[in-house]
C-alpha cells in the first residue's frame, strides 16, 4: 500500500476534519513501528519493520487513533493549538484504537489472521480452555474459601486482616479482588482478569459486559463502553430530577398566581 492508499482507507474508516499526511520512512527502526506527531498532523510509519500489509495497516490505525483524540482535544480546548496533545496510551486510546480495528475488520482492511496458522488457532484454544478458563474457575474456588476462612476467623476471635497479611501473606487488595469475583459468579471463560472487570461493575451491568468480552471486544473497550453508559444514565437521572423540581416550583408559583389572582379581584 502507498501513502495514499493508506490515508484513504483511514479516512473510510473514520472521517476526520482535522487535516493529516501519511508518510511511508523507507527506514526500519528497531525502537518504534510507527508515530505521530501532533504538531504537524504526520503519521510516520517505518514501512521496513512489515513483512505484510496487514501488519502495516495495523499500525496506521494505532498511530490513526492518536490523531482522532488529538483532533477531540483541539475541539473542545478553546486556544489550543496542533502540538498540545500528549501522546499516551491510556484507556480511552486503546478503546478508540479497539474501536477503529473492528470498523476495519468489518470493512475488509484488516485480519487477525487465526486462521493462516492452524497450530496458533489450536494453541489459542489450548490456552483458552486449559489456563484462563481453569484459571478462572481456580480463582473463583479459592474465593469462596477466603469467604469461609473470613467466618472461621470471625468465630474464633481471629482479625481476618492478620490472617490474610501474615499467615496467608496474601495482600489484601488481592485478597478482596478474589473474594468479590466468587460472590458475583462471573463467567471463568473470560479469565481471572476480565473477571475482576465484570465483579467491579454493578450487577445490572454485568451481564452485558460479559457478554461484549465473549462477543470479542477488548477489555478497555468494554471497560469505556460500561462508563459512557454510566455517564448517560447519570445525566438521564440529573435531567429527571431537575424536570421535577422545574414541575414543584412552576405548580407552587401557579397555586401563588392564582392566591394573587383572587386578592387582586377582591380590592
Amino acid at each position: 500500500m502507498n501513502q495514499d492508499q493508506i490515508k484513504a482507507m483511514l479516512l473510510d474508516i473514520e472521517e476526520s476534519q482535522l487535516e493529516f499526511s501519511v508518510i511511508l520512512t523507507g527506514k526500519e527502526s528497531k525502537r518504534v513501528n510507527g508515530l505521530y506527531k501532533p504538531d504537524t498532523c504526520e503519521i510516520l510509519l517505518h514501512n521496513r519493520n512489515f513483512t505484510s500489509d496487514n501488519q502495516l495497516i495495523y499500525t496506521a490505525i494505532h498511530e490513526y487513533a492518536h490523531h482522532l483524540l488529538n483532533e477531540e482535544k483541539l475541539e473542545h480546548s478553546l486556544g489550543a493549538k496542533p502540538g498540545s496533545y500528549q501522546r499516551v496510551h491510556t484507556n480511552q486510546f486503546w478503546a478508540r484504537f479497539h474501536g477503529l480495528l473492528e470498523v476495519a475488520e468489518q470493512k475488509g482492511y484488516y485480519v487477525i489472521g487465526l486462521e493462516n496458522s492452524p497450530e496458533l488457532a489450536e494453541l489459542t484454544e489450548d490456552i483458552r480452555k486449559n489456563y484462563l478458563e481453569a484459571n478462572g474457575r481456580l480463582m473463583q474456588e479459592f474465593g469462596q474459601l477466603l469467604a469461609k476462612a473470613h467466618k472461621l476467623c470471625q468465630e474464633a476471635g481471629i482479625r481476618y486482616e492478620d490472617y490474610i497479611d501474615r499467615v496467608l501473606r496474601l495482600p489484601r487488595t488481592a485478597a478482596m479482588s478474589i473474594t468479590r469475583v466468587a460472590a458475583a459468579k462471573v463467567n471463568p471463560a473470560l479469565g481471572f482478569d476480565n473477571m475482576k472487570l465484570v465483579a467491579s461493575m454493578p450487577q445490572a451491568k454485568r451481564q452485558e459486559a460479559e457478554d461484549q468480552l465473549l462477543g470479542g471486544h477488548s477489555p478497555d473497550s468494554v471497560r469505556s463502553m460500561m462508563k459512557r453508559k454510566s455517564e448517560e444514565v447519570d445525566q438521564k437521572t440529573k435531567l429527571e430530577q431537575e424536570k421535577r423540581r422545574l414541575e414543584k416550583t412552576i405548580q407552587q408559583l401557579t397555586s401563588r398566581l392564582e392566591l394573587v389572582e383572587e386578592s387582586l379581584a377582591s380590592l
